[in-house]
């Protein structure tokens, strides 16, 4: 498959449900909105080394060199014109002061160092995300490249020290809980990819199976509000991102629910979720200023709130990320033109069974590619 519909409606629903933790008030508690963002860490893991395996597999070695400008333009250009604006409007209201002094931490993707009181404060997990994509590439595709048994054992290496790292009693969420949840994406890719660790998860793509996988994250996604706190948030979203990841073979089934996710509304708003979720405050602002009957943190407020970042994000999204990420593309495939490997479907060969829905499939063409989710992850 070149595109997963169903990831796309997805982190449409992420997206959403953290703009209602953010702006829905009361009302919208029971939805726990805010680990939405694990969702996103989820889905990035597994798209970007899903991308990263059929580079790999196609060429039979992944560019760095190439990886690198292809995220440098799909994430900065965005970020950084709405990290613009944020600084612009603050310098309008006479209080640019406290975002200058954190200008260091948002150029430098520390975001999570930032008080709670920063302004794009919910830019930190952009900052996780750039810095676990600094390493991983030249981890799991240079140092162990093309080992499937050694690249898991990696992987699991790498889970088990992020785990070790959550100190205990601590006030605040323990930042590599985080990564954690970016693994178990990552986890999931390099599972699938390969044809016996696919054929463990094949059962979840039956309609009949993944519509009951999808159904029991729906009930674990309602019943996040009852976990209880004498086990601590890290818990939580371990647990979270572990079902995550189980959901992502169901996602691939022909389910009715598989099909649902990827219907074109859900779609649209999908992949507009990276410049939506960035844009959510400055849309709250303009919601505030434009409907000032509405109070804050209602229902209401937080649709017209999605309403305006969504119509933000779409231009974004056509003026910025599309035209930015396909400049990246042509400047990856400057640095890095090696020969397709023979037998990697450039030229005519005899079909073969597939292993994998996912595995052993080229790598996707300009506008065929999986995308990443980059809010956020693409709270």
């Amino acid at each position: 498959m070149r595109r997963f519909p169903a990831l796309d409606g997805l982190r449409a629903l992420a997206a959403v449900m953290v703009i209602a933790f953010h702006y829905g008030g009361p009302s919208w508690t029971w939805l726990t909105g805010w680990i939405g963002v694990h969702l996103f860490f989820v889905l990035s893991g597994f798209l970007i080394t899903t991308l990263l395996l059929r580079e790999e597999h196609r060429y039979g070695k992944v560019s760095l060199r190439a990886f690198y400008l292809r995220r440098f333009f799909r994430i900065m250009p965005v970020y950084l014109l709405v990290l613009f604006l944020y600084w612009g409007l603050a310098r309008i209201n006479g209080n640019a002061e406290s975002i200058e002094r954190g200008m260091k931490y948002y150029l430098l993707f520390l975001n999570e160092q930032l008080s709670p009181a920063a302004p794009f404060l919910h830019s930190w997990t952009i900052g996780i995300e750039q810095k676990f994509y600094l390493f991983w590439p030249a981890i799991a595709f240079v140092a162990v490249a093309a080992v499937f048994r050694r690249r898991l054992v990696v992987t699991l290496g790498l889970l088990v020290l992020f785990i070790a790292m959550i100190p205990p009693d601590i006030a605040w969420l323990s930042w590599p809980i985080h990564y954690v949840a970016i693994l178990l994406g990552c986890l999931t890719a390099i599972i699938m990819h390969n044809p016996r660790g696919f054929a463990l998860v094949r059962p979840l793509t039956h309609p009949v199976t993944g519509t009951v996988a999808i159904l029991a994250f729906v009930v674990v996604q309602v019943c996040a509000q009852f976990w209880p706190t004498r086990l601590g948030q890290e818990a939580l979203i371990g647990s979270y991102a572990a079902a995550t990841a189980a959901l992502l073979p169901a996602l691939l089934s022909r389910s009715v629910l598989a099909r649902g996710l990827g219907l074109r509304p859900l779609v649209f708003v999908g992949e507009r979720s990276y410049s939506l979720y960035l844009i959510q405050a400055i849309a709250s602002r303009a919601t505030a200023g434009l409907m000032p009957a509405i109070g804050h943190r209602t229902t209401l407020f937080f649709v017209a709130t999605t309403l305006v970042a969504l119509l933000a994000a779409d231009l974004m999204y056509r003026w910025v990320e599309l035209p930015m990420i396909e400049v990246g593309r042509r400047l990856a495939a400057q640095v890095s033109r090696p020969a397709p490997r023979e037998g990697d479907g450039t030229t005519p060969t005899p079909p073969t069974p597939p292993a994998s829905v996912v595995g052993n499939v080229q790598i996707p063409r300009p506008r065929e590619v999986l995308e990443d989710v980059a809010p956020a992850a693409r709270g």
